[in-house]
């Protein structure tokens, strides 16, 4: 939760051994941000839990390891939505507008990240490195 900034939209992800990674989240991921934390609240009014994302079992227990895997990925198999589907997506809008900086709006990836889909999606283009 102390990684959320929301007055500027962004959050921190930590990377043990590696730089913090932020993300900038954008209109959209920050009102569904929002409402989860509300409805966090409503349901746990009492959780003490430091993470962002908790299950029934960690929202009241703050002992209680992080949410696993399955937590994360349960839903959005339920939404039929895998990684693969995520990165075509990802290449898809790429392809459609080749600006680096809308794919970091929309996705939340870093500045490599979104020059790397740009490049692959435009192979035929030359990016100049000193603008990217």
């Amino acid at each position: 939760m102390e990684d959320l900034d929301q007055a500027r939209g962004q959050l921190r992800v930590r990377r043990p051994g590696r730089l913090d990674h932020v993300v900038y989240l954008e209109e959209l991921t920050m009102t569904l941000m929002t409402a989860w934390i509300i409805d966090r609240v409503q349901r746990w009014p009492d959780g003490t839990h430091p993470y962002l994302i908790v299950s029934n079992q960690s929202a009241v227990d703050d002992l209680h390891p992080q949410v696993s895997q399955e937590v994360i990925r349960t839903p959005f198999q339920r939404a039929s939505i895998s990684p693969d589907k995520l990165r075509n997506r990802l290449f898809d809008e790429a392809r459609e507008t080749a600006d680096p900086v809308r794919l970091m709006r929309v996705f939340g990836v870093c500045s490599a990240t979104a020059t790397r889909y740009v490049a692959a999606a435009h192979p035929d283009k030359k990016i100049d490195p000193i603008q990217a």
